[in-house]
C-alpha cells in the first residue's frame, strides 16, 4: 500500500495544465488529466463526484473552492467516530463547509483539489 501511495504521490506532481476535459454526465462537471489518473489508480470516482456535487452547491458563496481532503489520526477517529474529512474553503482559509466520512478506501492521506469555472483539478492544473 505504501509503495502505491508513493507512486501516486509522485506521479501527480507531472500534472501541469491540462490536454483533455473530461466530463461527469449528470452534473456536467469538467475534470482534468490528472483526476482522471487519480480516479483510475486510487479507485475514487466517488470522491471527484462528491466534491463536484458540493463545491457546486458552494458557487454562490465563492467563485474558487478549495477542497481538503485529510485522513484523520487514529486518536481523532477514535475520538469522533469518522475515517476522514473534506473541508471546503474559499481559497483564504474561510471554511464553506466540512464533510466527514465514517470509511474511506481512498489510499492518500491528504489531497488538495481546486474547482473554478465548473472545473475539478489539481492544483499544479490550475
Amino acid at each position: 500500500m505504501k509503495t502505491q501511495v508513493n507512486e501516486i504521490n509522485e506521479n501527480l506532481q507531472h500534472f501541469t495544465g491540462t490536454e483533455v476535459f473530461y466530463q461527469i454526465p449528470l452534473l456536467r462537471t469538467r475534470f482534468t488529466d490528472g483526476l482522471k489518473y487519480l480516479s483510475e489508480v486510487a479507485e475514487c470516482f466517488w470522491l471527484i463526484t462528491d466534491a463536484s456535487v458540493i463545491a457546486k452547491s458552494l458557487m454562490n458563496r465563492s467563485k474558487f473552492i478549495t477542497i481538503d481532503y485529510q485522513r484523520l489520526s487514529e486518536d481523532k477517529q477514535d475520538y469522533t467516530g469518522y475515517e476522514a474529512e473534506i473541508i471546503y474553503s474559499d481559497g483564504n482559509d474561510n471554511v464553506l463547509e466540512t464533510y466527514r466520512y465514517n470509511a474511506t478506501d481512498f489510499p492518500l492521506d491528504e489531497l488538495r483539489l481546486f474547482f473554478v469555472n465548473n472545473t475539478l483539478m489539481l492544483p499544479s492544473e490550475y
